[in-house]
């Protein structure tokens, strides 16, 4: 795949520096888990969040849903695009580089817009543990599976490690945010596991008020932990240099759910992160500062 007309390289370095502040301004743990990689990787890991911070505001800026659906079917186009004619957009023009390099595969970017598509909807409920399995799969694992190739894990290994540090990630997110997502009528935690707790799944104002929320709360968070060890199993078999930033990612958001599992559930309304400092050792311990 070569694009049909070369672009400068003034015209490059000025795609960079954007691409750069888009995950700069994001105030993410993402800039510090990435900045260390050599530049190529570097560069393709930016453009990949780029992509998923775009999509991602689409899904959760204010907006008409009509506007919304069309902001992510733009994206879808601009997707087809980068796999055959030449992308039109800064950030997926930045990603043919790094697609043709790492073999970045058009469904992962498919299943992220897929994800958003979820987040677009006017009142977000998810059914099924399956259910939310898939979401989380399409919000953070597909994020991983692009990762994994960057980075340069051999693939049935890296698929592994997407799947497992995804659905760990997604879920400490979801746990972290069940209120304030309430507030923006959303709701991740599946029905199914809500009936079978007595708690009534159809009023969402009720679901947080019940006390038996907290038990649901808690086996969420004890899948999660499994899965952060399952990641953490799967990142011994893999070369350290190649998955610093994995790790970094992996022990930032797993220290959250510590700290959610210590607070408890019955307290929603209390915040939880990691302060700079916390997030500053923990790339220190990594050396990725």
């Amino acid at each position: 795949m070569t694009l049909t007309q070369p672009i400068s390289e003034a015209a490059e370095a000025g795609s960079e520096a954007e691409i750069e502040a888009i995950v700069l301004r994001a105030g993410s743990s993402f800039y510090w888990a990435m900045r260390r990689l050599p530049d190529e990787k570097r560069r393709a890991m930016y453009a990949i969040y780029a992509f998923c911070r775009e999509v991602d505001d689409i899904a959760d800026e204010p907006g008409a849903i009509d506007e919304k659906r069309a902001g992510l079917a733009m994206w879808r186009g601009e997707i087809e695009r980068l796999y055959g004619e030449q992308p039109r957009h800064l950030i997926s023009r930045a990603l043919l580089g790094p697609v043709e390099k790492y073999g970045i595969l058009k469904n992962d970017f498919r299943d992220v817009i897929d994800g958003m598509e979820t987040d677009a909807q006017e009142a977000v409920r998810i059914a099924s543990m399956a259910e939310l399995e898939t979401y989380c799969d399409r919000v953070a694992s597909a994020v991983g599976r692009m990762s994994v190739r960057v980075f340069g894990v051999p693939e049935s290994l890296g698929v592994r490690l997407a799947d497992a540090q995804g659905q760990a990630l997604q879920l400490t997110n979801i746990l972290r945010d069940v209120k304030e997502d309430a507030g923006r009528n959303r709701l991740y935690i599946p029905r199914d596991l809500l009936i079978s707790h007595d708690i009534d799944a159809d009023d969402i104002d009720a679901v947080i008020a019940d006390p038996a929320l907290a038990d649901v709360c808690e086996l969420l968070s004890l899948t999660a932990a499994r899965r952060y060890a399952e990641a953490r199993d799967l990142i011994k078999q893999c070369r350290r240099d190649q998955v610093r930033p994995a790790i970094m990612m992996m022990e930032v958001y797993s220290q959250i759910l510590d700290k959610l599992m210590r607070r408890g559930w019955r307290d929603l309304s209390k915040p939880v992160h990691l302060s700079k400092i916390e997030k500053a050792w923990t790339a220190l311990r990594f050396g990725l500062l």
